[in-house]
């Protein structure tokens, strides 16, 4: 996953090695969490389960091994390209041990911050509406940088 410009001072210097060492070296380019493979595309139907064309078996969303789904495949199915990512299991990307990192394919890596999105996107809709309660001014739109009082700033020009 691309790290944010703003964000890359947090990352140790060599992110790149540590990330490719968890990734491919510990996880074998397989996804910590549901084992679905770098690279390659799979078929899945939606819901976590996929079908794992090296053992030849359907697995679940947490890798295990399931029987065939009887569901419309064809109908309900798609193909989806597998990327790994070294995610950071305490969302703290200043904490960069072995143990808190993992290899995890974007499904998984999107389930496990969900609720850490969650939060944030909740912290800051909050922190517009303090600010707008702070300055007595409108609300902010979604995007915009800051809150100007009504009346403005008492600045005379």
């Amino acid at each position: 996953m691309p790290i944010r410009a703003d964000h890359l001072w947090l990352y140790p210097i060599d992110w790149t090695q540590l990330s490719q060492s968890i990734r491919f070296g510990r996880a074998g380019g397989r996804c910590e969490h549901c084992r679905r493979p770098h690279g390659e595309r799979v078929f899945h139907l939606g819901d976590g389960l996929w079908w794992d064309r090296h053992d030849r078996r359907w697995r679940d969303g947490q890798g295990r091994r399931v029987r065939l789904p009887r569901r419309d495949l064809l109908r309900e199915g798609r193909w989806t390209q597998v990327v790994l990512a070294c995610a950071h299991l305490n969302h703290d990307p200043t904490d960069s041990v072995a143990h808190n990192l993992a290899a995890l394919c974007q499904r998984c890596h999107m389930i496990h911050d969900g609720p850490e999105h969650r939060r944030r996107r909740w912290l800051n809709r909050h922190y517009r509406c303090a600010l707008g309660d702070l300055f007595h001014g409108p609300y902010p739109q979604l995007g915009a940088p800051t809150i100007v009082p009504v009346g403005g700033w008492g600045l005379v020009a």
